[in-house]
């Protein structure tokens, strides 16, 4: 960077430049901003980013992110035990949990195996969902990693990771998404619509 711009703004433009989808001159906004802005959002800001990285960790039974272990979902006895839905991320349980209908527990695995990206199955957390399941009482495993190479590679992995357990394991199901139109679907799509028809 140019000497015009002091060293301690380029070192944040460039720390707000390794995060996921921000470029450089979004980088550059974000730091003119908070160079502009009262202080006090710095500071909170600040403390934020301190608190994240200090009070954060991963629930020992379903390794989403808590601050408390294990986390309150597994913690809360008013949730079916017997139903775990098996996600990638933790933004994942996220997007569950807004749809309101899902009263079960989750596991987080941390990723999907992508040989491309040098990512084996011994670097998710399948392991611990399998000695999760043979301590008993999970009755079905819901696998909701998403759709695509590396999102069914992993589901068919865990699957036959679980087959020995007896455990019933299903798989969200997959189509046409409400208010599309069919000229407009992908043949992959369409075609999983129909195999995944039933009753009217």
């Amino acid at each position: 960077m140019s000497k015009a711009i002091p060293q301690s703004v380029t070192n944040l433009i460039e720390a707000f430049s390794r995060l996921p989808g921000v470029g450089p001159k979004t980088a550059s906004r974000l730091t003119y901003y908070l160079l502009r802005a009262p202080d006090e959002l710095s500071q909170t800001l600040a403390a934020a980013l301190a608190d994240l990285k200090s009070k954060t960790r991963y629930c020992s039974v379903c390794f989403n992110i808590t601050e408390e272990d294990p986390c309150p979902i597994c913690q809360d006895e008013a949730r079916d035990a017997s139903q775990v839905v098996v996600v990638e991320d933790p933004l994942d349980v996220l997007a569950v949990e807004r749809t309101g209908a899902y009263t079960g527990r989750y596991h987080v695995l941390h990723g999907a195996i992508s040989p491309v990206e040098g990512i084996g199955p011994e670097d998710l957390k399948i392991r611990e969902l399998v000695e999760r399941v043979q301590q008993g009482g999970v009755l079905e495993v819901i696998i909701a990693t998403n759709p695509g190479m590396e999102g069914d590679a992993t589901a068919m992995y865990v699957q036959r990771q679980l087959a020995p357990t007896g455990v019933r394991v299903t798989r969200l199901a997959r189509g046409l998404p409400t208010g599309g139109d069919l000229e407009y679907v992908d043949s992959v799509t369409l075609l999983r619509a129909l195999q995944g028809r039933h009753e009217m």
